[in-house]
């Protein structure tokens, strides 16, 4: 898989076609199209559940990452089109929901933006995996929380912000990634972990809903020329980041 530039990228135009992704060696960010379709303020919703609710406020110290952007000042909520999920966003975000674009089997698919277009995450569901662990990496669990709206036979998926390879140890493939996700797979152990892999069970197959960090896109305070892998920890204590997370975990059965 090539990546650009940027460290922790994946071309995205590859991957609304793949129907077999590995654990070791598969990407771990979410399936991107190539970008088509009309894009939708995120209060355009293709289901009429629109709800509009006050944003949390920042607890962070002044001066401090979070504290440099206030809180969205409203969210609002996005049905899919097949009407299965739902999901809360800030109201000055979008969304682009090419439907009637997808490959063969359908399913549902959305990115969603902010307001001046950076791409910040994609949903897709109706996705084929496979699971295969080869090698293994260095990693950090930034972030972990349980999503128990989306269990399902008996597995209850999480949330996740996670590394792979670091400084002296580089991930696949040879550089280090960071990416923010739903998975099904169990937090990682021990000193090393397979390629990160952010798909979560949903019907009839998976889905999966997140990005790769991507310091072009996510927004980062500091010194340009940081590594990688310390514009990921920093960008976790951002607003901007924070929103993300509560959209992301957000996401539920719709209805």
């Amino acid at each position: 898989m090539r990546r650009s530039a940027w460290p922790g990228a994946v071309t995205p135009a590859v991957l609304l076609s793949l129907s077999l992704l590995t654990a070791c060696g598969g990407p771990a960010n979410p399936p991107q199209a190539t970008p088509s379709g009309a894009s939708v303020s995120a209060s355009a919703t293709p289901v009429p559940t629109e709800t509009t609710t006050a944003a949390e406020s920042p607890s962070a110290a002044p001066g401090s990452p979070t504290a440099t952007a206030p809180a969205s000042a409203s969210w609002t909520t996005y049905t899919t089109a097949a009407g299965d999920l739902s999901f809360d966003l800030p109201s000055t975000w979008n969304i682009k929901d090419p439907a009637g674009e997808l490959a063969e089997g359908g399913g549902a698919f959305a990115e969603v933006t902010s307001e001046d277009g950076r791409l910040l995450a994609t949903l897709r569901t109706n996705m084929a995996t496979g699971s295969t662990c080869t090698e293994k990496y260095p990693y950090e669990v930034l972030e972990s929380q349980e999503m128990p709206q989306l269990a399902q036979y008996g597995t209850v998926p999480r949330y996740t912000f996670e590394t792979r390879g670091n400084e002296t140890a580089a991930g696949p493939p040879d550089t280090p990634a960071a990416a923010y996700g739903i998975t099904s797979a169990p937090h990682p152990e021990g000193e090393s972990a397979c390629y990160m892999f952010h798909f979560f069970t949903w019907p009839p197959n998976a889905a999966t809903f997140g990005a790769f960090y991507n310091p072009e896109l996510n927004r980062t305070p500091g010194d340009p020329s940081l590594p990688y892998l310390q514009k990921a920890k920093l960008y976790a204590g951002t607003q901007e980041y924070r929103d993300i997370k509560r959209m992301i975990t957000s996401l539920r059965p719709a209805g």
